[in-house]
């Protein structure tokens, strides 16, 4: 299956790492609603996360997730939501088609994550789930392991 490859080789320890943290574990943990699979990837004592709202204007995003246990559970709200949705194609395929995950720039023990969404996914009742923003990662290796600090998150993409 090549819709979920890595983009990023092993020999790119730190990318390939981002990627599978960001991308592989999210949509797998997302999809299956198992919050477990991704609650150590993050700095839990220090996180906090913005909502942009989809709005270009920067100073109408908000401190909407002050708290871990705040963004865990709008994460675990939305993949109920989504594991409800009737789709028309393979679920997993399509998130990792309308996802690109290849801006990110790492500088030691510290990386920005460009993560971006955009294209739709069919559903059963002929609509469309479209898929259209970007969230900005902020990572910091711990220990050996990246770990998610806070993020800037549900920006248009493009921005602008």
């Amino acid at each position: 299956m090549t819709f979920d490859k890595n983009p990023f080789p092993e020999g790119d320890a730190d990318r390939h790492a981002l990627w599978e943290m960001l991308v592989r574990r999210d949509i797998d943990a997302f999809l299956g609603q198992d919050w477990s699979m991704v609650e150590d990837d993050f700095i839990a004592e220090s996180f906090f996360g913005m909502h942009a709202h989809f709005l270009n204007n920067a100073d109408a995003w908000r401190l909407q997730f002050p708290r871990l246990e705040v963004y865990r559970d709008e994460w675990l709200r939305q993949a109920k939501e989504t594991a409800a949705t009737k789709f028309a194609e393979p679920l997993r395929e399509a998130i990792f088609r309308v996802t690109n995950m290849r801006d990110l720039d790492v500088d030691g023990d510290r990386a920005v994550l460009h993560k971006k969404f955009d294209g739709s996914i069919a559903k059963a009742d002929g609509g469309v789930f479209r898929l259209k923003w970007q969230t900005l990662y902020f990572c910091r290796k711990v220990g050996g392991r990246w770990k998610i600090a806070g993020f800037v998150g549900y920006m248009p993409h493009p921005l602008g």
